[in-house]
């Protein structure tokens, strides 16, 4: 019991740091909304750095690792890199000073003023919040499933398992992934409700800091367990199960690898990653997680796709009803022999999902106020403190239906999967972004326009991949003439913001002036 006690003693920690950092606080819906606009470099680079490194970089990067292989890596990391960087260079700056400047909250109030629209804040909202249901998800989905591999056989009576044929479950006596998610979701809420972004802010920095150590700590037990690099590669080599998996070669077409390229510039639109970034100080602020960004995913990235890789190695085939969100527990849990150090590295890996999840709540808390109850009611209807409390109770409503179908997925939604959906509908609406900020002839018809086809074609391609049943033989992922589907949703995207902005009378140049000064 001593790792599950130390994965306790550590939420405790992040109850009591919820709690600090809202001291700090200085009572204004400004400051718990964008932490004031104060953060510096390093909190900067460690809170975008840890909302970006959710399950989807941990848990599902191991269990996408262990059926696809080696390039795993190379669809998702590699380019990640890079893109996130050039996006936050390029984009990110830009609207920082433009949310500064006009003291902007959100991404609906930036295009809402950039377009002169308020039809394009009231359409944007529910998009995005259809489009941030599923990176939810992996969140929760993916702590659930650690948390019960990574306790299997603690409670055998209390949480027994069976297979169809009767023979105990590998899983059995595990905390069942329900509870584990709702606890999750319950320490999250917390210290959001408590911290604001701020506590978001400072609970990432220190989780991010977390996640990375143990993770390497991980890694160097299980290879240490495995024999080493050289023979817990080897042992992938000399297994028929794990040989064909981990290379994969020829699975994996050209034009599939190249479009995957398109799924990073998800960072651009996403209305966390926004919020974080107008919490900025200043310009320069940026300059350290455009560098050191790419040397972070290589950090985590590298040893979870490894083990993943070792894992079918070690682990052989998954049994019936088993889902390989649970790889890296399980590999955590029969290699890390030290009850300290499993305890510390499975507080790391929560640590990674959390610390994503609280940024995504608090984003949709921020939202909901100052694009939907303050448009609604006026911008004078509440004081500070009721901003404060309206943001909380939407932030406690979407916790609960998240959680609702998180419960309802959580056998057989892959987190590797979902997420690349997730991303994929922010990436489609990346060109948005784009010509908001270098483009003076966008205008609202085109952006409204854009954002329409975006979430038809999203819908469309999303049912035909995960909800709609596949006929015998079909591919596991949908592809378009071998290309990724982000390919076609941002083409779509671009075409019609294009076509329909040259066609449609320009905005005022006034308007114009505001945003290109």
């Amino acid at each position: 019991m001593t790792s599950l006690f130390i994965i306790i003693g550590y939420l405790c920690l992040l109850i009591g740091l919820g709690l600090v950092s809202s001291r700090f606080s200085k009572g204004t819906s400004a400051d718990f909304f964008v932490v004031s606009r104060t953060v510096g470099s390093f909190l900067l680079l460690m809170s975008i750095f840890g909302t970006t490194m959710t399950g989807f970089a941990l848990v599902g990067s191991t269990g996408k690792a262990y059926t696809s292989g080696v390039g795993t890596y190379g669809l998702m990391a590699s380019w990640s890199g890079l893109i996130h960087s050039a996006v936050f260079f390029l984009v990110g700056i830009r609207l920082w000073a433009v949310g500064k400047k006009h003291g902007y909250l959100t991404q609906c109030e930036y295009f809402r003023n950039r377009f002169d629209s308020d039809k394009i804040g009231f359409l944007l909202f529910p998009i995005l919040i259809l489009l941030l249901i599923p990176y939810l998800l992996v969140g929760v989905i993916a702590a659930g499933k650690f948390i019960q591999a990574s306790t299997k056989g603690l409670f055998p009576e209390a949480f027994a398992l069976s297979l169809p044929n009767g023979n105990p479950h590998p899983l059995s006596g595990g905390i069942p992934p329900e509870l584990g998610g709702a606890a999750i979701c319950f320490i999250v809420l917390f210290y959001v409700f408590f911290g604001g972004l701020r506590g978001a802010v400072w609970a990432n920095t220190f989780q991010t800091i977390v996640f990375m150590i143990t993770g390497v700590v991980a890694f160097y037990m299980i290879s240490s367990r495995l024999g080493g690099l050289s023979a817990a590669s080897q042992a992938v080599l000399d297994s028929d199960f794990a040989r064909p998996r981990a290379a994969r070669e020829g699975m994996i077409g050209k034009a599939q690898f190249l479009t995957y390229c398109f799924v990073p510039l998800s960072v651009g639109m996403f209305p966390h990653l926004f919020q974080h970034w107008l919490t900025a100080k200043s310009a320069k602020s940026f300059k350290l997680t455009v560098v050191a960004h790419p040397v972070f995913i290589m950090i985590v990235w590298v040893p979870c796709i490894l083990i993943g890789i070792w894992a079918a190695a070690y682990l052989g085939p998954l049994p019936p009803g088993a889902s390989p969100n649970a790889v890296l527990g399980r590999m955590v849990e029969g290699l890390v022999h030290s009850p300290v150090l499993s305890g510390l590295v499975g507080a790391g890996v929560l640590a990674a999902i959390m610390s994503s999840l609280d940024s995504q709540f608090m984003c949709l808390g921020t939202m909901f106020t100052n694009d939907i109850a303050l448009r609604v009611f006026g911008q004078d209807r509440f004081s500070d403190k009721q901003k404060v409390l309206i943001a909380r109770g939407f932030i406690l409503a979407i916790v609960g239906i998240t959680y609702g179908l998180a419960v309802l997925l959580m056998d057989s939604a892959h987190v590797f999967d979902l997420g690349v959906w997730c991303f994929s509908g922010f990436a489609a609406l990346f060109p948005l972004a784009v010509g908001s900020v270098y483009w003076k002839r966008a205008t609202a018809a085109g952006a409204i326009a854009s954002i329409l086809v975006t979430a038809a074609v999203w819908c469309v391609l999303f049912y035909r991949d995960i909800i709609a049943e596949k006929p015998p033989g079909a591919e596991d992922e949908l592809l378009i003439a071998g290309m990724m589907p982000v390919t076609l949703m941002i083409a779509a995207s671009a075409v019609t913001l294009v076509v329909v902005s040259l066609v449609t009378k320009p905005p005022a140049p006034e308007k114009v002036a505001k945003f290109f000064p």
